[in-house]
């Protein structure tokens, strides 16, 4: 399919059908090209919770507040923002940044190359990422108020403003699975009630995790899976040219 055909094919499926089950394998190839999703600062500050094991069906249910999409679902996908790993992703990016300016970047450039990176991912993305019950946020933002006097800046640094980033690459992530399993003609349903708390606990994640969202896959069962025509506003009411 083009992506045209991709973007058409894709709907939000509330009902699937349960005589045909997803290839676990195919799923998860998925979810690797959801990687490729452009993210800030490649910094990959997510993570994909595949659940196959059908046992959860009840307990994913009950967290989704009863929804069919949950409850007919062949496999669930958790998407989770992990700001908490900043140090750690950023420290991985720079060692990739130092050989593959070493491998690709003109000899003259090398050095000064490498030295913005180290202080990108050395200095800045944790200075950005940093939080310290929200008084990080408050100094971020003092400072760059002031700077902004000057010259432009990047003004959306408090830690709210930061979570925020890290959910919408995230969502990046999770729109490119989504289409990915279109491609393979399989349908999903991005859910955003659910209860983050006990499906935290369900899940055991780190209180510093938040749940981006969770999507259920399956295949449509017939017409009963899809509510009917696709409703969007007018092109021209949300298309501004200037």
């Amino acid at each position: 399919m083009s992506l045209k055909d991709l973007l058409e094919y894709r709907r939000s499926v509330r009902v699937y059908d349960n005589e045909k089950p997803l290839d676990t394998d195919e799923v998860r190839d998925c979810l690797e090209q959801a990687t490729l999703a452009p993210n800030s600062s490649n910094l990959q500050l997510w993570e994909f919770i595949h659940i196959t094991d059908k046992s959860y069906r009840d307990a994913i249910t009950d967290v989704c507040l009863g929804q069919t999409a949950a409850s007919t679902a062949d496999q669930w996908v958790v998407f989770v923002t992990r700001q908490d790993l900043h140090r750690k992703r950023a420290k991985f990016v720079l060692n990739f940044e130092r050989g593959n300016i070493d491998r690709n970047s003109p000899a003259a450039r090398k050095a000064k190359r490498i030295a913005v990176r180290e202080t990108y991912y050395g200095k800045l993305m944790p200075f950005l990422y940093g939080r310290c019950f929200r008084l990080m946020g408050v100094f971020r933002w003092l400072l760059v108020s002031v700077m902004g006097w000057f010259r432009p800046v990047v003004r959306e640094v408090t830690e709210t403003h930061m979570r925020g980033v890290a959910h919408k690459s995230c969502a990046l992530a999770a729109q490119t699975f989504m289409l990915a399993m279109a491609e393979k003609g399989y349908d999903t349903c991005p859910m955003e009630g659910f209860d983050s708390r006990r499906a935290k606990r369900l899940l055991k994640l780190p209180n510093s995790a938040k749940i981006n969202m969770i999507i259920s896959c399956g295949i449509r069962k017939g017409n009963d899976g899809i509510w009917g025509e696709r409703c969007r506003v007018s092109f021209d009411e949300v298309y501004k040219q200037i």
